[in-house]
């Protein structure tokens, strides 16, 4: 593959395209973990309701089995102290599924400015990377040997009004064999993709 032109403007062109993706591709990442980070922290209050719901169970406890030793009242107030016990349990229940939510609201959110931010730009360049990489592979093996298909490229490829500044009528020139107009539509061609003719054209 061939994913870089020779000609140094088309090259300049190239190499900052790439850049200036790489850099939105970094930052969209960054972007998402800073997010993540932020949404994260709402975890702190949850988890401070989970653990104050695990401290009220365990003093309800501790409190209802010094009760149950009690006389006469023991079990009466350990059962009363055991609806501590239960709301207790429902504050730390609770925190636990704030913390997990909150955990898998961050995750979706980091997801989504990855996709939504760099996978658009992602598959429009790579494509595009891409293509020129197998055009200009194709280019650089037949330049060096036969122009007629770089010139037939061009016929197909590009604009009329450049095919008509080589000639004024260039497929009839073509068809005739004229190997300047030939030559010089190869080249039309390979500058369209940033490379450079060959010194001595193939006949």
């Amino acid at each position: 593959m061939r994913f870089y032109a020779e000609r140094p403007l088309r090259l300049l062109r190239q190499l900052i395209a790439d850049a200036v993706v790489i850099a939105w591709m970094y930052l969209c990442v960054q972007v998402a973990f800073t997010a993540q980070e932020v949404i994260l922290r709402l975890q702190a209050p949850a988890q401070a309701l989970a653990d104050a719901g695990g401290s009220i169970r365990g003093a309800f406890d501790d409190a209802a089995r010094t009760a149950s030793g009690v006389p006469f009242v023991g079990e009466d107030l350990a059962r009363a102290l055991g609806t501590g016990t239960n709301a207790g349990d429902s504050l730390a229940s609770a925190g636990r599924e704030q913390v997990e939510t909150i955990a898998a609201v961050a995750l979706g959110t980091t997801i989504g400015i990855i996709v939504l931010g760099a996978l658009p730009v992602l598959l429009v360049w790579l494509p595009l990377r891409m293509r020129y990489a197998r055009a200009a592979r194709s280019a650089a093996a037949v330049r060096g040997v036969d122009t007629d298909l770089l010139a037939l490229r061009a016929m197909t490829r590009l604009p009329v009004r450049k095919l008509l500044a080589v000639s004024s009528d260039p497929a009839a020139a073509w068809r005739r064999d004229e190997r300047a107009v030939v030559h010089k539509l190869a080249e039309l061609e390979l500058k369209s993709l940033g490379m450079r003719a060959p010194r001595t054209p193939p006949d």
